[in-house]
């Protein structure tokens, strides 16, 4: 028993509602995010053409799956480079060499996965586009 009373079993409404707002949380996360980062904004933009350009070059099913991961490898790196700088912007509002450590350590993250999707997507996309030039 809780301080508040008994906890729901498992399966009742009470679980569902409380994993619905998790989920809720995490997109209020991905959005604030977005409305603030200007390179998440440069990720959404490079994700929408690198959809549309996979939509128009058919890609296979494993092509979307090497795709997905790549894209999202780039976003979860960015999130979580931006929760870093966040809290070590709290923790250390004035200079100190750790935080500014932590950061640059965050953003070659960020900077790893980003070339690590630039890779894939030369992989999947290079010979397709190659295979469209003239000669």
């Amino acid at each position: 028993m809780s301080e508040t009373g008994p906890l729901p079993p498992a399966g009742r409404p009470g679980l569902l509602r409380r994993r619905a707002a998790s989920f809720g949380h995490a997109f209020r996360g991905v959005g604030a995010a977005l409305r603030s980062e200007l390179h998440l904004q440069f990720h959404a933009v490079a994700t929408v053409a690198v959809l549309g350009l996979g939509l128009y070059m058919r890609l296979s099913l494993s092509e979307w799956a090497l795709v997905a991961l790549a894209v999202t490898g780039v976003w979860a790196a960015e999130l979580f480079n931006t929760a870093i700088e966040t809290l070590t912007n709290l923790a250390s509002p004035d200079y100190h060499p750790l935080a500014g450590k932590a950061k640059d350590v965050a953003a070659g993250a960020v900077l790893l996965a980003a070339l690590g999707a630039l890779a894939v997507g030369s992989c999947i996309f290079g010979p397709k586009i190659w295979a469209l030039l003239p000669r």
